[in-house]
């Protein structure tokens, strides 16, 4: 017991350390209260009465969180081992009892833990917008909205700490990551279909690439909230919750294994 406490100590000193550089910086802020604002705004809105203007405010809404969710996400994780060889400080933190592995999972989990805490104020706000309108506050369906959100930023911030391993620039890795995963959002339910109009081997390799990509767009539930839908079976959220397990720790191992083999300077 004592000994696996003292493994997880430096993952959870990194984390911290990760959690209160978050706080620090005005990403966050601005994003909120931009958020805020335009939900605010288009909330003031009446047009001749019409019930159904809640369903749009809420989709607007969600969308701004989506989009503020993913700009956190990514741009945090991007600069994180960057930042630390740009000042110096990555070298001193391995010279301690600290591995590389130690350092790539205490980036992930501050990453991680920050992203949930924005999205958990991003969530509140939303709850009490749609709340006000509605005067209904579906918790199980808010719950399962947060907590697939969250479960896929872990598939994004694990994926955009490899591309910080692969690509020396965070601004290179920031837009690439970026676009990888509003390419996968937007296209990657079609891709099964778009193979039926390929010959062999193409349409082989186009099929294998679509059971190999994380298809983001599973977690992407705004709907039964937006429209009060009933809730997804739990076993089915229970799976994709291990979905995107299996998903993050294939990219964290990814990373740590390209971690170690990459000289620290």
């Amino acid at each position: 017991m004592n000994a696996a406490a003292a493994l997880n100590t430096p993952v959870q000193a990194i984390a911290g350390v990760v959690i209160r550089e978050l706080y620090r910086r005005k990403d966050f802020y601005v994003l909120f209260v931009l958020t805020a604002l335009i939900t605010l705004v288009m909330g003031s809105i009446n047009f001749f009465n019409e019930d159904k203007i809640v369903r749009y405010l809420k989709e607007i809404c969600l969308f701004l969180i989506w989009v503020s969710s993913l700009v956190i996400a990514i741009t945090t994780a991007a600069r994180q081992i960057p930042a630390e060889r740009e000042n110096r400080t990555l070298f001193p933190l391995l010279a301690k009892p600290v591995t590389r592995t130690h350092v790539v999972l205490g980036k992930f989990f501050g990453c991680w833990y920050a992203c949930g805490l924005c999205l958990f104020v991003f969530y509140l706000f939303f709850a009490i917008i749609s709340g006000a309108r509605e005067h209904t506050l579906p918790v199980l369906t808010y719950f399962q909205c947060f907590t697939l959100h969250w479960f896929m930023l872990g598939i994004v911030t694990a994926l955009t700490l490899l591309g910080s391993i692969v690509f020396a620039a965070p601004s290179s890795n920031n837009t690439i990551t970026f676009v990888v995963v509003v390419t996968v959002l937007l296209l990657a339910r079609h891709i099964s279909q778009f193979a039926l109009s390929l010959k062999e081997p193409l349409q082989t390799l186009v099929y294998a690439s679509y059971y190999a990509i994380p298809h983001l767009e599973l977690f992407d539930v705004r709907d039964l909230v937006v429209h009060n839908w009933a809730t997804i079976p739990w076993l089915v959220w229970m799976g994709a919750l291990g979905y995107a397990a299996v998903y993050t720790a294939i990219f964290l191992a990814a990373t740590c294994w390209l971690f170690r083999r990459k000289p620290v300077n």
